[in-house]
């Protein structure tokens, strides 16, 4: 290594790409006069879409929402049950409850980090009625053998997509291989627009039930009811909820849909500099990719600690490098081990054993586009200097 100190500025975990044309969109839209749900929304769920091949997409002010309005399209509720994995945010699980269903955990492969798909018939019973895949980091399911698992079941798929904004699957881009797919559009995100969602599936039946019930329940087009052609008269079909995105967040969504292509080369690039500089580390145990994921859109680059051999673990690894002027996180606390989910379904420690033991060793590093080469060699840098500091 040629460097001999930290860098000087901390280097956050993940940072936005905001330019001048997300900012003159955004001031384009406040001047317009319509900053909630408006034209802008419109026409970002046509082009998103467009984007990842479906045939709609409804925008949601997060992807919380949008799995939540998921199982309430497919009927799911008091005495159901789906299965999901354990590694993944809380808003996968909390969404099942949300509707009165029971989330039943199924543990992961051990090289994607996504749910086992050889493990999901054990966990099927007459109560299963659907299965939420979380595309790990960027990494796609095996979604041929959990469709395979869904049909031969008759079970609803809700794609957890929250990641997975450019990842295809054999050639094909997430959001209408599901019954639906839910992504992400929060700050971390790889597209970005502060909070905001989308929803996507092929099913008009769906779509219909998710534009309604998306906003309060109102029969369709009532977005438009204070504009030229809109009338004040609505109809409540459903009682539904308030989770349609603004135009404020698709001005935003507009232009990171433009610059994606850019974004994910700067993502795969990091990515690739990361797996060549801890290629020869056997202390650092970097992801993988598997054939299927042909596209992986980077969303998290998540390394874990092989703390058998060095003598110290995880926990003191971020604190090493944070001391280095290196931000980090951990993704994610297996759900079944948060307090309510412990309380309320009776989880404990050794329920999902390769589960708890990747989330003991592992940790995301800094990893998007406003990322210069210099700060991609300060985090390789950092780490090895830590592996040397601390190998046994």
């Amino acid at each position: 290594m040629s460097k001999t100190e930290a860098r000087k500025e901390f280097l956050p975990y993940a940072l936005p790409l905001i330019e001048e044309d997300e900012i003159n969109e955004m001031v384009d839209t406040l001047k317009s006069g319509w900053i909630s749900k408006g034209p802008k929304t419109i026409e970002f769920e046509k082009k998103f879409a467009e984007f990842v091949g479906a045939k709609h997409a409804i925008a949601t002010n997060s992807a919380t929402s949008a799995l939540h309005l998921a199982l309430v399209a497919a009927g799911i509720g008091e005495g159901d049950e789906v299965i999901t994995t354990p590694m993944t945010f809380a808003a996968s699980a909390n969404t099942i409850t949300h509707v009165g269903a029971t989330p039943v955990f199924v543990d992961i492969d051990p090289d994607t980090y996504c749910i086992d798909v050889n493990k999901i018939e054990e966990k099927i019973t007459s109560k299963t009625k659907a299965i939420v895949p979380v595309h790990y980091s960027g990494q796609a399911c095996d979604m041929d053998k959990i469709m395979e698992i869904a049909k031969k079941y008759n079970l609803f798929v809700s794609e957890d997509a929250a990641h997975a904004v450019y990842t295809q699957y054999k050639g094909k881009m997430i959001g209408g291989i599901g019954d639906t797919a839910s992504f992400s559009f929060y700050a971390t995100k790889n597209l970005a627009t502060g909070e905001g969602g989308m929803l996507t599936t092929n099913s008009d039946e769906i779509a219909e039930k998710v534009r309604v019930m998306s906003l309060h329940g109102m029969s369709k087009a009532a977005w438009n009811r204070y504009g030229k052609g809109g009338s004040w008269r609505y109809d409540i079909e459903y009682p539904g909820y308030k989770y349609n995105m603004t135009d404020m967040q698709a001005a935003l969504g507009l232009h990171q849909l433009k610059k994606l292509d850019r974004m994910q080369e700067i993502r795969t690039d990091i990515a690739k500099s990361y797996n060549e500089a801890f290629a020869d580390m056997p202390e650092i145990i970097t992801p993988k990719t598997l054939d299927y994921t042909t596209t992986h859109a980077w969303h998290l680059y998540v390394i874990q600690v092989n703390d058998e051999l060095l003598t110290i673990n995880r926990d003191k690894f971020i604190e090493e490098l944070a001391e280095e002027n290196i931000g980090t996180s951990v993704h994610f606390i297996p759900v079944h081990l948060h307090p309510y989910y412990k309380r309320t379904f009776g989880h404990k420690e050794g329920n999902f054993p390769v589960c708890e033991k990747i989330f003991s060793r592992m940790l995301s590093l800094p990893l998007y586009p406003v990322m210069t080469k210099q700060d991609t060699e300060d985090v390789i840098y950092a780490v090895k200097r830590i592996v040397e500091k601390y190998r046994k």
